[in-house]
């Protein structure tokens, strides 16, 4: 873990931002869903086309920021030179919040509309940090376990929550897993461990 504090701009304290951040993005699909995806915020624009200007900007933002080598707080080093873990994930959570606001990916309204969309992006909110932590202490083995019993605490908790289809729940809660273990330079794993499930609902989008 002392690795991953050294790169982290702002030592322990920007470490723990970098997390605290990481665990607010948990309100996103939540206020998304349960707002109304479709509502109207302005006279000329509705909530899911604010969250594509808002995804917009940070693309904008993160092309400048690589341009001129800036990083900041909660940031690695490395991020200087490559497209930020943050920027992954937004992209990652903005794509899934627009491909789950069709049929047959969203059904009833308020926050069960969210029934794939919120337990995809929570894989990343919650299994992402619990397996990058317990992988530093106790081994990548260690981190599967508990990382395949925190998505399925997600994903059985939304069949719970949001009625999410059990099967669905079970066939999807290992592709977050799998998506947290690959370590490739050119994408995040805050993309993958959302990436790969959503294509996993995706392909069994004939049978819901």
């Amino acid at each position: 873990m002392n690795d991953h504090i050294n790169q982290s701009i702002g030592g322990i304290k920007g470490y723990v931002f970098r997390r605290l951040i990481h665990i607010s993005m948990m309100f996103v699909p939540v206020v998304y869903y349960a707002y109304g995806a479709n509502k109207v915020v302005s006279l000329s624009v509705n909530l899911q086309e604010l969250v594509s200007y808002i995804f917009l900007a940070i693309l904008v933002i993160e092309i400048i920021r690589l341009k001129f080598g800036i990083v900041i707080i909660g940031q690695r080093k490395y991020e200087s030179t490559q497209v930020s873990a943050f920027a992954w994930g937004a992209f990652a959570i903005w794509l899934t919040m627009l491909l789950t606001n069709f049929k047959p990916f969203t059904s009833g309204s308020g926050i069960e509309a969210g029934l794939y969309g919120i337990p995809i992006i929570f894989g990343l909110v919650f299994v992402d940090p619990v397996m990058g932590e317990i992988r530093r202490m106790r081994g990548t083995k260690t981190a599967i376990v508990a990382g395949t019993a925190t998505s399925y605490i997600v994903w059985i908790g939304c069949h719970i929550w949001l009625g999410t289809p059990l099967w669905i729940s079970l066939l999807l809660a290992p592709l977050t897993v799998i998506g947290e273990l690959p370590s490739v330079k050119f994408i995040d794993d805050n993309a993958t461990v959302i990436l790969f499930p959503l294509a996993g609902l995706l392909l069994l989008s004939p049978f819901l």
